[in-house]
């Protein structure tokens, strides 16, 4: 079994909402950046809610981000071919279906 699977859900949530919220902090840290060295970003997280808890993307995405997403992203510069690239090794490291 899974430790993981062990943590009471009150508690995981307390982890998670830290989570969200340090990320919310570091907009510094782009979601392709994010993407190339773990392989998943806030838009990830963001779905994940939206499977998780049967919110719209957008509900979901406004409670990841903070914010609307559309404030965030107009922030975020292009990504780099380079950054594209290391996201695309990164996804390949994915298992195909996550749980």
């Amino acid at each position: 079994m899974d430790p993981l699977d062990q943590l009471d859900d009150a508690h995981a949530a307390v982890a998670f909402r830290r989570l969200v919220r340090h990320l919310r902090h570091r907009d510094d840290a782009a979601n392709i950046d994010l993407m190339g060295l773990s392989g998943f970003c806030r838009n990830c997280l963001s779905e994940w809610v939206e499977d998780a808890a049967g919110l719209p993307r957008g509900g979901a995405r406004d409670a990841i981000y903070g914010e609307p997403y559309a404030d965030f992203k107009a922030r975020q510069p292009a990504a780099t071919p380079e950054q594209l690239a290391r996201m695309e090794e990164s996804l390949k490291k994915n298992p195909v279906t996550a749980a």
